[in-house]
């Protein structure tokens, strides 16, 4: 009986741990999320989300629009897009990305492109040798707020100086960026403790 009540009490003692663990966690991913870094930075990185035959969709133009904000208030000189495409598509999301920059006035020589990634660990290694190629050094991410904290830590893992610029337009919010918070909550806890490359490669 005493063994039985002592496992008892490391199995509660284990499942409380685990349970704090992931709130702390998940209200980082809020508290980074709501957080503007007002820092200037080499790069603006935006993450990919859907496009329709070229044209972003209303997620992936919120990010877009923001990105332009921040490049016409001067926080970075170039922009880099990501995002690769699904079978049957005729763009890539960073090609979507480009083409709506590109239509608002950015010079295309300030863009900076991976066309591959199909998640945000992909498109994060997929970016680094662009960046690194051109000598960048400090990113600004741009994307929803649930997804930035995932983002920033994946490229601090590959070895840059990123912050994060939320989106504050995008349509997904309510239940649905809530939903999204809990998931990368997850995530965001595994990569802690195993690192997100390793994480992708169990779970991609």
């Amino acid at each position: 009986m005493r063994v039985l009540r002592g496992s008892l009490l490391v199995t509660a003692a284990a499942a409380a741990t685990l349970v704090s663990y992931l709130f702390i966690v998940f209200c980082s991913v809020l508290y980074v999320g709501a957080r503007d870094n007002t820092a200037k930075a080499d790069a603006i990185v935006v993450m990919g989300a859907a496009q329709y035959d070229g044209r972003p969709s209303p997620q992936l133009a919120a990010r877009l629009d923001h990105a332009l904000l921040l490049f016409n208030e001067g926080r970075a000189p170039l922009i880099a897009v990501t995002g690769g495409k699904r079978l049957g598509d005729r763009y890539t999301e960073a090609e979507a990305s480009r083409r709506y920059l590109v239509a608002r006035g950015v010079d295309e020589a300030a863009i900076l492109a991976e066309t591959s990634g199909a998640s945000t660990w992909q498109s994060v290694a997929n970016l680094s040798p662009v960046l690194n190629k051109e000598g960048l050094r400090t990113v600004l991410v741009v994307t929803d707020r649930y997804h930035v904290q995932r983002t920033v830590l994946s490229l601090r893992e590959v070895g840059f100086e990123a912050s994060g610029s939320a989106t504050r337009t995008s349509p997904v919010t309510g239940a649905r960026a809530l939903a999204h918070a809990v998931e990368e909550s997850v995530g965001v806890a595994l990569g802690r403790l195993i690192g997100f490359q390793r994480l992708w490669r169990i779970t991609g």
